[in-house]
């Protein structure tokens, strides 16, 4: 190749702006609306998992303290009283719709528990672990769909893009690097967007999807410690 031609590419790619804000801004329109919808997807996506992130690690903290007061012996009655009052968590939660259906029900005047009141609080704690587990998991299918989608998204502007460079280069004769190079950097651009969007929200997704895992077997676990602290009661009674 002519020397002259290189140094003239040169000294045209050195005078052409590659930062974010150029390539956005000489991007074609379809390519531009591609850009900001990844943006918008990115930006939500990490707002969904600081959210998450930190309502799971409370979460924990708060079930520790509640499993340590509910198993220390004191009074039922007021641990009741003290979680319907005090923060919402999982564990309360359950606890709280426990009691309220145990409060509900018909007991005898002697205070023992019947097969049939066990049963309304049996049920009553798997309607709790549903509605808790189901409030866990809002917003996960928005984090799984950006991890699936936003990649293809950023490829089809990758393509869109390279397929008006083409055409600029068809139109304009003219196959040097400084006028090929904009143009595919930024159709490439869209593709580092897309994986920009899509990696932190696949990694969030299945960091959070096991936490709720293990979230809803601790409350598997409570409700059948409860149900065991129940048939106790009953015994006795």
């Amino acid at each position: 190749m002519d020397p002259v031609i290189i140094e003239q590419a040169g000294e045209a790619m050195a005078h052409t702006d590659f930062s974010l804000l150029a390539l956005f801004f000489r991007a074609d329109w379809v390519v531009q609306l591609v850009m900001l919808g990844l943006t918008f997807a990115s930006i939500l996506s990490w707002a969904i998992i600081i959210e998450k992130w930190r309502k799971v690690r409370r979460f924990n903290k708060l079930a520790d303290v509640f499993e340590t007061q509910f198993w220390s012996g004191g009074s039922i009655q007021q641990l009741y009283k003290e979680a319907s009052a005090g923060p919402e968590h999982p564990l309360s939660g359950l606890f709280v719709s426990a009691m309220r259906e145990w409060s509900r029900a018909d007991t005898s005047k002697n205070g023992k528990i019947t097969s049939e009141t066990e049963q309304l609080i049996d049920r009553a704690l798997t309607r709790a672990i549903g509605r808790e587990v189901g409030a866990l998991e809002s917003r996960m299918l928005f984090l799984a769909t950006v991890g699936a989608v936003a990649p293809f998204i950023g490829l089809f502007g990758t393509v869109w893009g390279i397929m008006n460079s083409f055409q600029a280069i068809a139109l304009s004769r003219d196959t040097n690097l400084a006028v090929v190079a904009p143009g595919i950097a930024e159709a490439l651009f869209a593709t580092g967007l897309g994986l920009l969007a899509a990696i932190p929200a696949v990694i969030a997704y299945n960091a959070f999807n096991a936490s709720i895992m293990r979230l809803g077997g601790r409350m598997d676990i409570f409700a059948d410690d409860f149900i065991g602290f129940i048939r106790r009661h009953k015994e006795k009674g």
